[in-house]
């Protein structure tokens, strides 16, 4: 072969492994908005049009009792343990509220959608509250439910907008990812390379989150290296064995894995114990501070990002709550939410719960859920 042939096809292969490299899967393709680097300021948002759905119909029960469903994307894990928990509260401090918490086992949309199904059709609620394992999936079901004058407020993962009333956002999708990203690069510095463990590439939150990672990062610390995406579904046994499968493959190349679930974080953690590769290979994500308190003590963790799941659960019954009553409207601003005061509205029908926390060793033993 001519050398330069050669020399053009070496050239070109070696373009195509490193893009493969910096190939990151499991974003979305949604327009994305990078915060500022750093410590500069983010200008405020531009105020946008109401684009929620509407309850067709729905009766007149402005203070009077309502009955609501909670639907997370799985049950039986601690963080959706603590939604359901702040749901609690909130029903016994307004005291004309009563809820139930029902759901999935495994983080199943077919699964999800057939319990919103059975609540809807039996006639007995007045509102849904739901985390969308699936965005577009789920979406004609609550549609369904809002055509028969059933209430519908999302919280953790939203559903299409129209699909619901209001969803009580946790924290800005690029607020969680600059988090994120500067942790990665505090810790392991401003060329780390890294792989994600997520639970699948189509769940809203964790894909948002993503993809304003990749912009963030790509503007701000452009040395950093994507080695790969891997899902795990919200499994503790499959997320390990996605963590482990990061850590043979890349060896000493991977600097550290970043968890976008509740289950992924801490079991990333434990296969990096596993693995005697503490304060090698970092692991960073958003988990509950529960169960990652035993990697923080052993120096395998130094910094988990989250919000109060507590909190959220909380803040979405006050939300349900104003919307029965006719408190909370299009065109708000801001909607009163017990003990957490006035929360910002975003987005056209999204309500802020605030700012993402960042766990450390310093603060991490303040926290019990």
């Amino acid at each position: 072969m001519h050398a330069s042939k050669l020399l053009t096809l070496i050239v070109a292969a070696s373009l195509i492994n490193l893009s493969l490299a910096q190939t990151w899967a499991g974003g979305d393709d949604l327009p994305t908005n990078p915060l500022p680097c750093g410590d500069e300021a983010a200008p405020a948002p531009e105020p946008l049009a109401y684009d929620g759905g509407t309850a067709t119909g729905a009766p007149d029960l402005a203070g009077q009792p309502i009955s609501l469903v909670d639907v997370p994307k799985l049950v039986g894990i601690g963080y959706f343990d603590a939604t359901s928990l702040g749901i609690q509260q909130a029903a016994e401090e307004l005291g004309n509220v009563t809820a139930r918490t029902d759901g999935p086992t495994e983080a199943n949309i077919d699964d999800q959608i057939a319990v919103i199904e059975n609540y809807s059709a039996g006639g007995e609620i007045d509102g849904i509250l739901f985390a969308a394992n699936d965005p577009v999936a789920i979406s004609p079901v609550l549609k369904r439910a809002l055509a028969e004058g059933i209430h519908v407020v999302g919280y953790d993962a939203n559903s299409q907008p129209d699909a619901r009333e209001w969803f009580v956002n946790q924290a800005e999708f690029n607020g969680i990812a600059k988090a994120m990203i500067d942790s990665l690069a505090a810790e392991k510095g401003e060329d780390a390379q890294f792989g994600i463990v997520t639970s699948t590439f189509t769940t809203p939150n964790q894909a948002r989150w993503i993809a304003e990672m990749q912009a963030y990062a790509a503007e701000c610390f452009p040395e950093m290296t994507w080695l790969e995406t891997l899902e795990a579904q919200e499994d503790a046994v499959l997320s390990a064995n996605q963590a482990s499968t990061l850590i043979n493959k890349y060896g000493d190349d991977l600097d550290a894995i970043l968890g976008m679930t509740s289950v992924a974080t801490p079991s990333s953690a434990d296969a990096v114990t596993q693995a005697g590769l503490c304060g090698e290979v970092a692991v960073i994500g958003l988990a509950t501070p529960n169960d990652v308190k035993p990697y923080f003590e052993t120096d395998c963790m130094k910094s988990a990002i989250l919000w109060n799941p507590i909190d959220l659960g909380y803040a979405a019954t006050y939300v349900m709550r104003a919307v029965v009553d006719g408190t909370l409207a299009p065109g708000d601003t801001t909607v009163s939410a017990g003990r957490l005061g006035d929360l910002q509205i975003i987005n056209g029908s999204e309500v802020l719960l605030g700012a993402p926390f960042i766990f450390t060793s310093e603060n991490i033993n303040d926290f019990d859920f």
